[in-house]
C-alpha cells in the first residue's frame, strides 16, 4: 500500500480519485494506482507481469506519472500533460485552435502556442480592408476560454505564449503582463537566439519584420529591447526566455520541422500538434542510510518507467486525429526526476557546490543513457518510431525531461523537481485549504550544506540547470530565484550565462515582486502560494 501523507490524501481526494455523479469519492488511493497500472499495461503481451511492475514503482512512490495519467487512466480521457498547437494567420484556424485548447485543458493538459506567425497590429487585412488586431489581442481569447474551463475542470489550465523577438509587436507582448491581473492563465516567453544576444552587447540595431509579408520592417536598438525584457523580468518574473537556436540545434528530428515553443513550464519543446507524456523519479528514495545512492536500483526503475511512459502513447485518448498521428509518429516521452534538493541534503552536499554539479551530471547521464538503451530495446521489440527517417534506431524521439513536479512532489513527499529548498521553515497551502508543513522534514538538519533558494547566488541556479540540461533530451524547468535586492544587471548576467552554458530557456523570479508576495518571516517562509514559488 502506498504511504501517502495526510495532506497528499486530501489532494488526491480533491483532484485525482474517481467520484460519483454527486461528487463523492468512490476510489481509494491504492485503487487509483491499480487503475493506472492496469490501463498502462493493457497492450503488453504479458499484461499481468507489467501491471505488477508498474504498480510496484508507483506504490513505493519512487515513480509517478504526470497528473493527467493519474486522473484519467481507464476513463477514456487524455493522459498527456504537454501539447503544442499551431497558431496560423487565419481567423477560422485561430478559433479552431481555441477550441482544441479547451478540450485539452478539460482533461488536465497544458498547451503552448507561438503567436509569431500572426500579422502585427494595424496591418491591413485584404479580405475585409480592416486592420489586424495583433497577437496580444488573440491571446486574450485563449486566456478567457482557459478561465472558463478552469472553473469546471480538474485542475487549473495552463498556457505558454511565445513571440519571436523579431516580431513587430514584441514590445506590446513583453509588456502584456506588467499588469499581473491580466493573462493570468498564461506564462509568456520571448523566443530569441544567440545572434540577438550578441548584438545586445555592442549597440547594433535589430530588425522587426512582419511575418505576413516579410517586407514591412522597422528597426530598433537591440540593447534597449533586451533591457526591456530583463527589466520586466526584474519587476515580476515575466517574460521568460526561450533560446530557439539551442532548442533546434539539439532537435533529434529536424527533418520534421523547426520548434518555436514549449509546453507551459518550458520543459518540453514540441512541434506543432505534438504531445508528450511525463513522469518523474524521486531520486531521494534511492539514498541509503550511509548517504549513498543505490545506482543499481535506480537503473531498474528507469527501465520500467521508460516502458511505462512509452505505453501511454498506445493507450492514450488524443484530442484529435492530427495530434494522435503526430504523437504516434515521434513517440516523445519525458522521464525526469524530483527530490533533488532532498537528495543533496541526505548526502550532506551543498546545492551551490561543484560536488553537487558533478553529482547532477552523473545522475542525469545515467538516467538518460539507461532510458535511451531501454528505448532501443523497446524499438527492437515493438518497432521504432515511424518519423525516425531510418536514422534513430529507438522507440522514442526523446526520452528525458526535468519537469517542475509541483503536485507530484507533494504526493511523493519530496522536494520539487531540481529546485532547492525554498526556506528552512515554511508551509504551503494548496487547493485553498490543504496545508503542507514542508519544513518538518528539515528541522533537524544543521550544517553549512543546508542552503536555501535565496541564499544561492543566481549563477549557481543557472549552473545547476545547465548541468542537468547536458543529459536531458527535452529541456529543464527551473526557476532562478533571486533575492529582492537583486539588480537588473544580475538578470542580464544570468541570461547570458544560461545561453553560454547551453540552457534551452530561462525563468527568473525576484522575491516579493508579485501582488501577493510570498511571506518571509524571521523563521523563514510562512506561506507559499503562487506560480513562482515551488512550481
Amino acid at each position: 500500500m502506498a504511504k501517502f501523507s495526510n495532506p497528499a490524501i486530501e489532494i488526491l481526494k480533491a483532484r485525482y480519485l474517481l467520484k460519483d455523479p454527486n461528487g463523492n469519492v468512490v476510489e481509494s488511493e491504492d485503487q487509483m494506482l491499480e487503475r493506472v497500472a492496469k490501463c498502462i499495461s493493457q497492450n503488453e503481451k504479458n499484461a499481468e507481469r507489467w501491471e505488477k511492475k508498474f504498480l510496484d514503482i508507483m506504490d513505493s512512490l519512487e515513480f509517478l506519472p504526470n497528473s493527467p495519467t493519474l486522473m484519467n487512466a481507464g476513463r477514456n480521457m487524455g493522459l498527456s500533460a504537454c501539447y503544442v498547437l499551431s497558431i496560423e494567420d487565419d481567423l477560422a484556424a485561430i478559433f479552431e485552435t481555441v477550441k482544441q485548447s479547451a478540450l485539452i485543458h478539460k482533461g488536465g493538459g497544458g498547451t503552448g502556442f507561438s503567436f509569431s506567425k500572426l500579422r502585427p497590429k494595424g496591418t491591413i487585412v485584404n479580405s475585409t480592408r480592416g486592420t489586424a488586431s495583433g497577437p496580444v489581442s488573440f491571446m486574450q481569447a485563449f486566456d478567457a476560454v482557459t478561465e472558463c474551463v478552469k472553473q469546471g475542470g480538474v485542475r487549473r489550465g495552463a498556457n505558454l505564449g511565445s513571440l519571436s523577438v523579431s516580431h513587430p509587436d514584441i514590445i506590446e507582448f513583453i509588456n502584456c503582463k506588467k499588469d499581473t491581473s491580466k493573462f493570468t492563465n498564461f506564462n509568456i516567453s520571448v523566443g530569441m537566439t544567440g545572434k540577438f544576444l550578441d548584438i545586445t552587447k555592442n549597440g547594433k540595431k535589430h530588425w522587426l519584420v512582419n511575418p505576413n509579408n516579410h517586407e514591412d520592417r522597422k528597426v530598433t536598438d537591440a540593447g534597449d529591447l533586451f533591457t526591456l525584457i530583463c527589466n520586466n523580468m526584474w519587476e515580476n518574473g515575466e517574460p521568460g526566455i526561450l533560446f530557439l537556436d539551442t532548442i533546434n540545434t539539439t532537435n533529434p528530428i529536424p527533418w520534421m520541422g523547426s520548434i518555436t515553443v514549449t509546453n507551459p513550464c518550458g520543459e518540453v519543446p514540441l512541434l506543432s500538434s505534438e504531445s508528450c507524456n511525463l513522469g518523474s523519479i524521486d531520486v531521494s528514495k534511492f539514498v541509503n542510510a550511509k548517504g549513498e545512492i543505490n545506482w543499481e536500483k535506480l537503473v531498474k526503475i528507469v527501465e520500467i518507467s521508460t516502458r511505462f511512459l512509452d505505453n501511454i502513447i498506445d493507450v492514450n485518448v488524443f484530442p484529435n486525429v492530427k495530434i494522435a498521428r503526430k504523437t504516434q509518429a515521434t513517440r516523445k516521452i519525458g522521464l525526469g526526476i524530483m527530490g533533488w534538493a532532498d537528495t543533496l541534503l541526505m548526502m550532506k552536499i551543498r546545492y551551490d557546490s561543484e560536488e553537487a554539479l558533478e553529482l547532477a551530471t552523473k545522475l542525469m547521464s545515467l538516467i538518460n543513457q539507461t532510458a535511451h538503451e531501454t528505448s532501443e530495446e523497446l524499438g527492437k521489440e515493438k518497432g521504432f518510431f515511424s518519423a525516425n527517417n531510418g536514422i534513430l534506431k529507438r522507440r522514442n524521439a526523446t526520452l528525458t525531461t526535468i519537469a517542475p513536479t509541483g503536485t507530484l512532489s507533494m504526493l511523493a513527499d519530496c522536494s520539487s523537481g531540481i529546485e532547492p529548498v525554498f526556506a528552512k521553515k515554511f508551509t504551503k497551502t494548496v487547493l485553498g485549504n490543504v496545508t503542507l508543513d514542508i519544513s518538518k522534514k528539515y528541522q533537524k538538519l544543521e550544517g553549512d550544506y543546508f542552503v536555501t533558494a535565496l541564499e544561492i547566488a543566481p549563477e549557481w541556479h543557472v549552473r545547476m540547470q545547465a548541468s542537468f540540461q547536458k543529459h536531458v533530451d527535452n529541456a529543464v524547468s527551473k526557476t532562478i530565484n533571486l533575492p529582492h535586492e537583486a539588480t537588473l544587471q544580475d538578470i542580464k548576467k544570468a541570461v547570458y550565462l544560461a545561453y553560454d552554458l547551453g540552457c534551452k530557456g530561462l525563468t527568473m523570479y525576484r522575491q516579493g515582486t508579485r501582488e501577493a508576495p510570498i511571506q518571509i518571516t524571521s523563521e523563514g517562509l510562512s506561506e507559499c502560494e503562487g506560480d513562482k514559488c515551488l512550481l
